[in-house]
């Protein structure tokens, strides 16, 4: 009876959390459509066919993200009720959701897996004939140099990859970003020791790998809407709900870090190679921030620590590489130029950053 009342405590308690994220977000939308200036514009934005798979990710995303935590939410109240109750978790021959007495212990993959899986892929094909049939296909006339679409943007699945532009060199953002991507997903499975939550949604015994792919994910479906509803004409930011203007002219001034550094009474940074070394400091301590913050994050509680103190040194040093170049940098740097207008924070005669 304890632990059936602790449970329903937390979950109530999860509950009105929850409700009060809904509420504030509520609150945002509420505002922000109180303050769009241009509904006709917003349309033409969401309505266009290739636009439509970026509303629909504004849906799906989060509602599919709550439902893979509420299903590990429930099955952490499983496990922790498994583990306060030995003779229970004896006899409970299933350790996640869904469980009831009386079920079979071993389910045939036929019919049962098949059919799902039949049933969706049904589904899934139903869908795409009405889209095909409703929505015409993003087509346009052949390429015409002395007429360039403003603004000229790519398919929505490149879209992250164009704002990317914006940050870095375009090497960096059509080469070397994209590759760490690659090979960063490749990699982590086997800097992993956590040999807890395979096949099952857990969320408390994977709290910081899930954190860390929802962080990368989102980081990334945001490059995607930013591309999306917010660069209009000229690539210049119009919030969602203005009017693009082909005429507006942006005054910002992109300067990069030892610039504006040099201007503090330090001019020697606007010359060779001080300001390649400056540059690769202020990277380092980057890197240094970013690898402790990711430190902590893997020291947070106990069983977090005894996950690190199964890790590997090549592991731990792998992980922190990728994560510190993608998961941190990357944020940092378009913090960096969205709010301040600082183009690159290294220059060098062969790459800038």
């Amino acid at each position: 009876m304890e632990n059936v009342a602790r449970f329903e405590g937390r979950s109530r308690f999860r509950l009105s959390r929850g409700m009060i994220l809904l509420i504030a977000l509520a609150v945002v939308v509420v505002v922000w459509a109180l303050n769009v200036k241009d509904w006709r514009q917003l349309w033409t934005i969401v309505s266009a066919p290739d636009n439509i798979p970026i509303a629909a990710l504004l849906i799906v995303v989060p509602f599919f993200t709550w439902l893979g935590l509420r299903q590990s939410r429930a099955n952490d109240q499983l496990i922790e009720q498994l583990a306060s109750d030995p003779q229970l978790a004896k006899t409970h021959h299933r350790k996640t959701l869904p469980w009831r007495p009386g079920w079979a212990r071993e389910l045939h993959v036929w019919p049962y897996l098949v059919r799902i899986e039949f049933l969706a892929a049904v589904i899934v094909t139903v869908i795409l004939f009405v889209w095909s049939i409703l929505v015409n296909a993003p087509l346009e006339e052949p390429a015409n140099p002395n007429l360039t679409m403003n603004p000229s943007k790519a398919p929505w699945y490149f879209l992250g990859l164009q704002e990317m532009l914006v940050y870095f060199d375009p090497w960096i953002a059509g080469v070397v970003m994209p590759s760490l991507l690659i090979i960063g997903l490749m990699v982590f499975p086997y800097v992993d020791s956590n040999p807890l939550g395979n096949g099952y949604y857990t969320w408390k015994q994977r709290k910081f790998a899930i954190s860390m792919f929802l962080w990368g994910f989102f980081m990334w479906i945001i490059l995607i809407i930013i591309g999306t509803f917010i660069r209009g004409p000229g690539w210049i930011w119009f919030w969602p709900g203005q009017t693009w203007d082909h005429n507006a002219v942006v005054f910002d001034r992109n300067r990069d870090l030892h610039e504006i550094v040099a201007g503090w009474g330090l001019p020697f940074l606007n010359a060779y190679p001080w300001k390649a070394i400056f540059g690769a400091l202020v990277v380092g301590l980057i890197f240094l921030v970013g690898g402790l913050f990711f430190h902590w994050l893997m020291t947070r509680n106990d069983f977090e620590e005894k996950i690190l103190a199964r890790t590997s040194l090549l592991q731990y040093m792998t992980f922190q590489f990728f994560a510190v170049s993608v998961l941190f940098l990357f944020p940092v740097k378009l913090l960096l130029r969205l709010l301040f207008t600082i183009k690159y924070i290294w220059v060098t005669p062969w790459f800038n950053v």
